[in-house]
């Protein structure tokens, strides 16, 4: 039998039928910008092309690029809407560190959320959603009486180490951390002698517990951040809120802990 082309006899109740085709959903931006996170979600950004959204919204490339540019307009589309999850705290008269660390954490949830995230913070970040985000954090540092270099320091020490912490498990988790781990266990006990700090402190030494390492360096950087403003600002906490808000966090988003 020979091989069949499209036209050929049968066809017709093959395929979808033109009332189904028209009863779906309009093309718009944000229905791009959704299938575009699925995708993402499911198989990386490296295997995020305009052909293959356009196939998964059951369209044409022609069709995708009058709402779209470029893949780079999806990338930063879908970065951006996924920050909307990030809740800004509400100015109840909290401390300046509460609100900070409610933030953090519920940025690094996303993150963990979206696996392929981290890896793209890279790029000009310039969406409605994360720039609501940064002025709440330059606001809040502002003031807790955080100004000039020191501003700008210590938002972005922050944000790198909520970034670098993400992707950083986000890679162990993909990557079958477990296994990982025991080779690398193995291999500082054979080289214990070269190696004998890591191999009794080191971070692979022993099983880690990922929200409450992220809560205690975040606690450093605000101290640090505190002790660089002076006295006048208000005393620093023992780091259990930043345990408690970074595991709450990635609950909320329906994240299992470690």
């Amino acid at each position: 039998m020979g091989t069949k082309h499209s036209g050929s006899p049968g066809d017709v109740w093959l395929r979808p039928s033109a009332r189904a085709a028209r009863e779906a959903p309009p093309l718009s931006r944000d229905r791009i910008v959704a299938e575009a996170i699925a995708l993402l979600d499911e198989e990386g950004a490296d295997r995020l092309t305009m052909r293959r959204l356009a196939e998964r919204l059951g369209t044409g490339s022609t069709t995708l690029y009058w709402h779209v540019k470029t893949k780079n307009d999806v990338l930063d589309l879908a970065l951006d809407a996924i920050f909307a999850a990030v809740e800004i705290p509400r100015a109840d008269g909290q401390d300046w560190r509460a609100g900070i660390t409610a933030l953090i954490s519920g940025w690094r949830a996303v993150l963990l959320e979206h696996p392929w995230s981290a890896a793209l913070l890279g790029r000009p970040m310039l969406g409605p959603n994360v720039l609501a985000r940064s002025e709440f954090l330059y606001a809040t540092l502002l003031d807790a009486g955080v100004t000039g270099p020191h501003l700008t320091a210590a938002a972005y020490g922050l944000s790198n180490y909520v970034i670098g912490s993400a992707l950083m498990q986000a890679t162990w988790t993909a990557g079958g951390e477990q296994a990982t781990r025991a080779a690398a266990q193995d291999r500082f006990r054979a080289d214990r002698e070269r190696y004998p700090v890591l191999a009794t402190h080191g971070p692979l030494a022993a099983d880690s517990d990922w929200d409450s390492s992220f809560a205690l360096g975040l606690t450093w950087l605000l101290d640090g951040i505190h002790a660089t403003v002076g006295a006048s600002m208000p005393a620093c906490d023992t780091g259990e809120t930043s345990v408690s808000a970074a595991r709450h966090a990635r609950r909320g988003r329906g994240s299992s802990g470690e």
